[in-house]
């Protein structure tokens, strides 16, 4: 499996698929032919249907310059990836490559052949059951297997996650208005938080401190700001607002909320590796779903649960998000994703509470790497309108179903 260092990222949204994969492959292009002066690219499947809603368009004439290039959208997909893109490279007239490219999810990139390097394997297993099997071998948790693979600069490179997670909360908490796009769609973060602080009852005014972490992470990067896949744009809201809570609320010291970070990643380092984390490849249930079982994991972490009860509660966040779809009104990642993502990150902190409470009374007869395999079958069953294609669902029912 890859460095978690390509499942954290610190990037714009609004989507890690469509905006800033796009953007990666641009970019690694743009550098890698140097000489070129012209760039046709085709975006295929989900990025022609959703495209621009999602900025995909714009952020590709902003990498090329917009003089530079010329963007087509074609709605068949590509036979490996619903989010294919081909990319032809010009110096003058001369044709000097013909590039094709997937977006899979998290702003990962999966290319056609060898042209362009492919991040590095740095894990030896490939599922969590393997790596728990390692684990209780050598009598280590989840955090140390972490360390025991990633670089030296690993423990700052999750303390810059953890700086811009929380930077993202205290932004979005701050702005009112409007966010960009025909839905009009008003930001309500500030005034969640607001009613959170007004509320004398504890058990609801937590929630809604949560749910305010969430919606202003959702809204900024709605909006095209900084954000931090956790494992994707569209889901970025879940992680930093349970973590956020953990650390003003419950007052956990940074240095553990990184740890919690780390072990998170593990989990969604399997499903990117035995599923998927594209909303146009599985539905939402890639995109929160993956969000939700990474964010039981760490809050399992907080709660100082074992190995196999974290493994419990990253099972129940992903198993509960099973058949979730994907059918954003407009192709904007507005509705139903910024709401989705107060629900992802109060369903993970009650998966964790479950798994703390039921992991001592019986054994959980269902693993994480099982509800894995039953996520990539359910992606692959899902009808197409349900998957990033705003064809279906509730970008149907509100006239929306052209994403472009």
């Amino acid at each position: 499996m890859e460095s978690l260092r390509e499942l954290y990222k610190i990037g714009v949204g609004p989507s890690s698929s469509h905006t800033m994969g796009p953007q990666r492959a641009a970019v690694k292009i743009k550098e890698t032919y140097n000489n070129a002066d012209h760039f046709v690219v085709y975006l295929h499947g989900s990025l022609a249907l959703t495209g621009k809603g999602h900025l995909t368009d714009q952020i590709i004439e902003e990498t090329f310059g917009k003089e530079n290039v010329e963007i087509h959208f074609v709605s068949d997909a590509l036979p490996k990836h619903p989010n294919g893109m081909v990319f032809e490279v010009y110096q003058k007239s001369k044709l000097l490559d013909k590039i094709t490219v997937y977006s899979i999810g998290g702003g990962a990139l999966m290319y056609e052949d060898d042209k362009l390097q492919q991040p590095k394997q740095v894990y030896p297993h490939h599922n969590l059951n393997e790596i728990l099997e390692y684990c209780d071998q050598k009598g280590i948790n989840l955090y140390d297997y972490v360390l025991e693979f990633e670089d030296g600069d690993f423990k700052s490179y999750l303390y810059e996650i953890l700086d811009a997670m929380f930077k993202c909360v205290e932004r979005g908490l701050s702005i009112t208005g409007i966010i960009p796009g025909r839905l009009q769609l008003k930001r309500v973060a500030k005034s969640i938080y607001q009613q959170a602080i007004n509320t004398h009852r504890s058990g609801e005014r937590d929630r809604l401190l949560v749910s305010s972490y969430a919606y202003a992470v959702s809204e900024e990067n709605a909006s095209g700001h900084q954000i931090v896949t956790a494992p994707t744009c569209g889901a970025s809201g879940v992680m930093p607002a349970v973590m956020y809570y953990c650390f003003k609320q419950l007052n956990i010291p940074r240095k553990e909320i990184v740890k919690a970070i780390a072990v998170a990643g593990i989990f969604g380092n399997v499903i990117k590796t035995n599923a998927t984390i594209s909303g146009a490849d599985g539905g939402c249930q890639a995109e929160i779903g993956s969000a939700c079982a990474m964010t039981a994991a760490a809050y399992g972490w907080i709660l100082e649960l074992n190995n196999n009860l974290i493994q419990y509660a990253a099972e129940m966040g992903l198993e509960h998000n099973l058949g979730l779809t994907c059918d954003p009104v407009g192709g904007y990642v507005q509705i139903p994703c910024i709401e989705r993502n107060g629900f992802g990150a109060l369903r993970a902190m009650d998966a964790a509470m479950y798994a703390k409470q039921l992991g001592y009374l019986r054994k959980n007869k269902v693993s994480f790497d099982a509800v894995v395999r039953v996520m990539k079958q359910t992606g692959k069953d899902l009808n197409s309108a349900y998957k990033e294609t705003s064809l279906g669902g509730l970008a149907k029912e509100f006239g929306f179903e052209d994403g472009n």
